[in-house]
């Protein structure tokens, strides 16, 4: 299954024994006349954060889109579903990570009326309703909020996508929410919709 093959290639990862697969001049041969990505990674733009290095996959296995924060807009939407309505995609994973900057930029804006410059402003306001409904519900550490912003992106990427939330409904695909923790390296599941375990064979 898709989110097998992404949590086993995380564990090898932070195990410290990675098998860096599909990264051969085979697999470059094999696809350069089209594209079959088992998931779609949308996660934050963070240079910690790079999926194909941190789920030990390769070329061809994931269509990642980052954006800091993870925020989304419509050419994000449209890349999400062109990646499962075109391409097959079964899995889309929302990827977000502790000590974000953008959550810290935006809690800070919430906190102490910081201002940020240039379209970097776009980014904090796009976090800002996550940090208030993490307010909201009375959580104040930061892996909460972190956590929030998440389970927000999800809830937005279904809302504001008919698409992709058919696909859901019709169990044709999974959408999960991943938390990651920079210094153990490690990936843990923060909120899901759809048959996460079900679904294709990862790249079938």
């Amino acid at each position: 299954m898709a989110f097998d093959t992404l949590l086993s290639g995380n564990k090898r990862f932070v195990a410290g024994a990675p098998e860096h697969p599909n990264q051969d001049a085979a697999r470059r041969t094999e696809l350069a006349p089209g594209q079959n990505p088992f998931a779609v990674v949308l996660g934050c733009s963070d240079s910690r954060l790079a999926a194909e290095i941190i789920f030990d996959q390769g070329l061809g296995d994931l269509f990642v889109i980052r954006t800091a924060g993870h925020v989304l807009g419509s050419e994000v939407l449209g890349s999400v579903e062109y990646a499962t309505s075109v391409l097959g995609a079964r899995l889309v994973v929302v990827l977000g990570h502790d000590s974000c900057g953008a959550v810290a930029a935006a809690r800070a804006a919430v906190d102490e009326g910081f201002s940020a410059r240039g379209f970097v402003r776009d980014v904090v306001e796009r976090v800002t309703p996550s940090v208030l409904a993490a307010r909201a519900a009375g959580l104040t550490s930061d892996s909460d909020i972190v956590d929030e912003h998440i389970r927000h992106t999800v809830d937005l990427l279904l809302d504001r996508s008919r698409l992709l939330s058919e696909q859901v409904e019709a169990g044709e695909v999974a959408v999960v929410g991943l938390g990651y923790q920079l210094t153990e390296g490690s990936a843990r599941v923060v909120t899901s919709r759809g048959d996460v375990m079900g679904g294709d064979e990862a790249g079938s």
